[in-house]
């Protein structure tokens, strides 16, 4: 029989097996008493190994059978669950992750996983690994020449950085044998190439470095503007230094050294401490995988047809556009029935109108996935980060169930993989430090999604130690950023989005973890080119929050279209409160900003004929003004307008580059008489 016409369905059927495994396996290190739990992930992986067997991927197969040994135990209560027994099976997900990444990319999903197995064997006989075995095997470690593993988003952040013109470096350092303070000297090799970039990756890691547990070598993935022949000589001039090769990589030289890297981490998923998080973050595939979480899994068992289908992107894009046209049209048509004033064809274009709405609805609900398809891998990322680092956290998430589109969440793992590590690892403080600030030793990082208007926002704020405006703007003048001049005119808020100007970063010691240099700026332009935007807001000693707007991207929304002057503009019905009207004597100055009263409360009054230079319309001339009230999150604003024209639904239209980027206007739209209307971005007025 040939299995290739159910590859993709394996493929797919695995992902979400692995999802809920891990999902399960951190509900039940949260309750290890809790046995239910432990019966649905028997299940889940006894489901696996089956589709596995069945496929022919022996190696898969084999490994989920000695984890349904362990599980077996645990649930008839023959063994009780520890800490080494979670730290063995979250490893075999992560080799099961990888087995199954490698067969999605055409491999036999082959790996040598007798570490793990001898591991899980070694649980099910009752042997407890010994501290002197742990030590052991953590020296050897260092050791060892490995190469240094990228995970995916480290890996993208090196692309993108060759992308944008950057260089990036493998470099090897070798230290002379004779020295007697080799973490000083490695240190010192650190300070010198932070000056001209970034270290992205070292091995082994700065944490082993600082405390000597490395031979007398390290490498690194480096990015700079430099030549590698000047760096190889400015580490030279050190003093103590033996020997150091740096080596210019391609695209090409760069995408084969992560291809080794993947291949590498599926042949050997155990022996570094620190691959735990490395190798849960990689796999994107499941977001991907998960196309239909929004919709019931079909059956795995008995012989009922399955009742969703798989439908490529592309041919929803098309179907949207074409739908678009034909929205623009039925508004045409309705524009010219109200005209003729003909029975029978205001009657035909009242009933297309009716399912043309319908189909409009259908069309877009295609398009939206829960943003919890992104969000379910980073439970597991943050607790596997936090044990690495010796730290306490708990990731509270909030609003999994916003949807967004399609594309947007396709693109969004990476920027927050980034996001959530530099606030487990700069944001939270070490647990003595928190107990000394008077904290409690766990930190939170809270992940919020929500609607507001015609956008979606992601917020990861942590109760750290918050961001020093300060030191940003000493850092920014120490690497040219900036002058001593203009630093002295920043306000708090312009230094502290400074952390997403290419290159910088405060951090004092580089980590593998992250960092607030090459990556923010990565992260920015990543979200800025899916039509989005990030902003930090910062309290030094209560926390920090990365705030992510992200476009919902459906071609077609309801609006409220506006008249100001002889110009047309269109807000979003999603960002509207409500309106009304308020005459002149109501109209208050505070602190030189104009405010009106709402509802036992003022809010701040905008003028939209100021902001975008309408040249025949002035509200101050005005007895009466109209106003909109729009909402973002708990804030409220009041936008002057002249005349309201109707609520529409409108088509969205990008404004490409026609146009230079103007604040507050999001697009445009067609109407139906021929005109075209600028779309207001309500979010824009509410800081």
């Amino acid at each position: 029989m040939d299995m290739n016409q159910y590859l993709s369905m394996f493929i797919d059927e695995s992902n979400d097996h692995l999802q809920s495994l891990n999902e399960s396996m951190m509900g039940l290190e949260a309750n290890p008493e809790d046995l239910s739990i432990v019966q649905v992930i028997f299940r889940s992986a006894h489901t696996l190994k089956g589709m596995a067997a069945t496929m022919g991927f022996e190696d898969l197969a084999s490994l989920t059978h000695q984890m349904e040994n362990v599980l077996d135990l645990v649930r008839n209560n023959k063994l009780r669950m520890q800490d080494f027994i979670f730290d063995t099976l979250f490893k075999s997900l992560d080799a099961l992750e990888s087995m199954v990444e490698d067969i999605t990319g055409g491999g036999e999903g082959k790996a040598d996983v007798s570490a793990i197995v001898a591991s899980l064997q070694a649980i099910v006989r009752g042997e407890i690994p010994t501290a002197a075995g742990a030590a052991a095997a953590s020296a050897a470690a260092p050791a060892a020449e490995a190469p240094v593993f990228l995970d995916e988003f480290q890996y993208s952040v090196l692309e993108q950085s060759l992308q944008e013109g950057h260089k990036v470096l493998y470099v090897d350092v070798a230290i002379r044998k004779d020295c007697q303070l080799k973490a000083v000297r490695a240190y010192m090799v650190f300070d010198l190439l932070e000056r001209s970039g970034e270290v992205v990756k070292s091995f082994p890691s700065v944490q082993d470095i600082e405390q000597e547990k490395f031979d007398h070598s390290f490498s690194l993935y480096y990015i700079t503007q430099k030549e590698a022949s000047e760096i190889q000589a400015m580490i030279l001039n050190l003093s103590e230094i033996d020997k150091v090769t740096a080596v210019a990589l391609d695209q090409e030289s760069l995408r084969q050294m992560g291809q080794d890297t993947v291949a590498a981490t599926a042949e050997a998923p155990a022996p570094v401490k620190e691959a735990a998080p490395v190798s849960n973050a990689s796999p994107a595939s499941a977001a991907h995988a998960k196309e239909d979480a929004g919709k019931p899994a079909p059956a795995r068992t008995g012989g009922a047809p399955s009742r969703t289908i798989r439908v490529d992107i592309e041919r929803l894009d098309v179907l949207m556009n074409l739908f678009s046209e034909l929205l623009i049209d039925r508004v045409r048509l309705e524009q010219l029935a109200s005209e003729v004033q003909n029975t029978d064809l205001t009657e035909t274009v009242e009933h297309m109108g009716r399912v043309s709405g319908d189909l409009q609805n259908i069309v877009m609900k295609l398009r939206m996935v829960p943003v919890d398809t992104v969000f379910n891998r980073f439970p597991r990322m943050v607790r596997d980060l936090a044990k690495s680092l010796d730290k306490k956290i708990d990731l509270v998430v909030t609003g999994a169930e916003t949807e967004l589109d399609r594309t947007v969440i396709d693109e969004i793992g990476d920027p927050l993989v980034h996001l959530l590590r530099n606030a487990v690892d700069h944001g939270v403080e070490g647990i003595q430090d928190r107990l000394a600030a008077g904290k409690s030793d766990t930190g939170t990082v809270n992940l919020r999604a929500f609607h507001s208007g015609n956008h979606v926002f992601i917020e990861i704020e942590d109760d750290g130690a918050g961001i020093n405006p300060q030191k940003i703007l000493q850092s920014a003048i120490k690497k040219g950023i900036l002058s001593q001049e203009q630093a002295s005119s920043y306000s708090d808020d312009e230094a502290i989005q400074l952390l997403f100007a290419p290159g910088f970063s405060t951090a004092e010691v580089i980590s593998d973890v992250s960092g607030r240099g090459v990556g923010l700026d990565v992260v920015k332009s990543k979200i800025t080119s899916l039509g989005g935007n990030v902003v930090v807001y910062s309290t030094q000693g209560k926390g920090t929050n990365f705030s992510v707007q992200l476009p919902l991207t459906l071609s077609i929304i309801a609006a409220m279209l506006v008249r100001l002057g002889t110009e047309k503009y269109a807000i979003p019905l999603s960002s509207i409160v409500e309106t009304g009207i308020v005459k002149q004597t109501q109209i208050r100055s505070i602190h030189g900003n104009k405010m009106v009263e709402f509802r036992n409360s003022h809010i701040p009054l905008v003028s939209l004929s100021k902001i975008f230079s309408v040249p025949d319309y002035d509200e101050s001339t005005e007895e009466e003004t109209e106003i909109v009230v729009v909402r973002k999150g708990e804030r409220l604003v009041a936008l002057a307008v002249q005349d309201f024209i109707g609520q529409n639904e409108i088509v969205i239209k990008n404004l490409g580059k026609y146009l230079p980027e103007v604040q507050g206007i999001s697009g445009a739209t067609i109407l139906g008489d021929g005109q075209v209307a600028l779309i207001i971005d309500p979010n824009a007025f509410i800081k």
